[in-house]
């Protein structure tokens, strides 16, 4: 059952997919409608999850599962890793790599391979202070609090 986002209590588990390039503006109509579908039909063993999604900066879709209710399991895991795998060949985007590290460079997104970074912060060219998307947040609660930190308060500061 799709939900908005936003009203999801903040227990919600939470997946988030980074793309390596930014979607156009065209891209994110037909995702979020494409999504909305894929949420309002998302099941567990053949009951319907209570789930959102939303996609930031251009480049982050983010699913959401109110677990009180009936919690993702294997299976409905499964089917949105396959829902994504699907995204990622029809837009040629890399969504699943999580060897990669996206940060804030002012008002843009920058996305590097987890290698790059770690040589950016050594010659300092990141520093502590680089706003970074910990992509490891497990619910919402984390996301609203902990997704976009300056990087010492995330696992990025063992680059420094």
């Amino acid at each position: 059952m799709l939900v908005d986002f936003n009203t999801l209590p903040e227990e919600s588990k939470v997946w988030i997919y980074q793309a390596n390039r930014s979607f156009s503006e065209e891209e994110i109509k037909e995702i979020s409608e494409k999504l909305a579908v894929f949420v309002e039909n998302w099941a567990a063993h053949g009951t319907g999850l209570e789930a959102g999604f939303t996609i930031k900066y251009k480049r982050f879709i983010v699913l959401a599962v109110n677990q009180a209710g009936q919690s993702a399991t294997g299976c409905s895991i499964d089917a949105s890793v396959h829902f994504i795998q699907q995204l990622e060949k029809d837009y040629n985007v890399d969504l699943m790599d999580k060897m990669n590290v996206s940060y804030k460079q002012g008002e843009f997104i920058a996305h590097k391979s987890l290698v790059d970074f770690k040589k950016m912060a050594k010659d300092r060219a990141v520093t502590e202070k680089t706003i970074v998307f910990n992509n490891l947040v497990n619910n919402l609660a984390e996301f609203n609090e902990s997704w976009e930190v300056p990087a010492s308060e995330s696992w990025h500061n063992r680059f420094f």
